[in-house]
This record gives structure tokens, sequence and C-alpha cells, in this order.
């Protein structure tokens, strides 16, 4: 049940992604090509973590929630900052994983 509501929110937060970028063609206001790219990226290292549960759910809706701030930033033009929320995102769930196979 938790992976496939895991995935259905994956598979709409892939749609929105793909729909931002076909909207406008101006700098603002569109989902550029390398935020496109590195959401897809950070999208299904969400959920390899959440497959082999090396992430407690926290840190998956966590990870969720600050993808849609970076996909606001994006929007707005700000790609190197969105850039940046991104590369926070994989850190944050790189490291909890590193941790949480120590553990066990």
């Amino acid at each position: 049940m938790r992976f496939n509501l895991f995935k259905c929110i994956a598979q709409f937060a892939l749609a929105a992604a793909c729909w931002g970028a076909t909207i406008g063609d101006g700098a603002a206001g569109s989902f550029t090509r390398a935020c496109a790219t590195r959401d897809m990226q950070i999208l299904m290292l969400i959920e390899t973590r959440e497959v082999s549960e090396a992430v407690s759910l926290q840190k998956l809706s966590d990870a969720m929630f600050a993808m849609t701030h970076a996909r606001m930033v994006c929007q707005e033009g700000r790609v190197v900052d969105a850039l940046a929320i991104y590369d926070a995102i994989a850190q944050t769930l790189i490291a909890d994983s590193k941790i949480s196979s120590r553990i066990k």
C-alpha cells in the first residue's frame, strides 16, 4: 500500500514536471530542462530510498515538499537556486541512507 501511494505521487510529480516544462517560452515562468532533469533524478533517488526503506517516511515526505519548493523557485526563473535546493535534497537522502545502513 505504501509503495503504491508513493508511486502515484511520483507519477503525478513527474507529469507535473513535464507539463511545467512545456509552459512558457521565457526563462521566468518556465520549468527549464536543467530543473526537469534534476527533478527526475531526485524523484528516482526518493523512489529507490523508499523501496529499500533506507530513509524514514518523514525524510521522504520532507524531500517531496522540498522538491515542490524547488519547482516553484525554478518556475520563478531562479534556476541556480532551484538546482541548489535539489542538490541539498540529494545530499540529505544519501547521507541519511548511509547512516541507516551503518545502524543495521
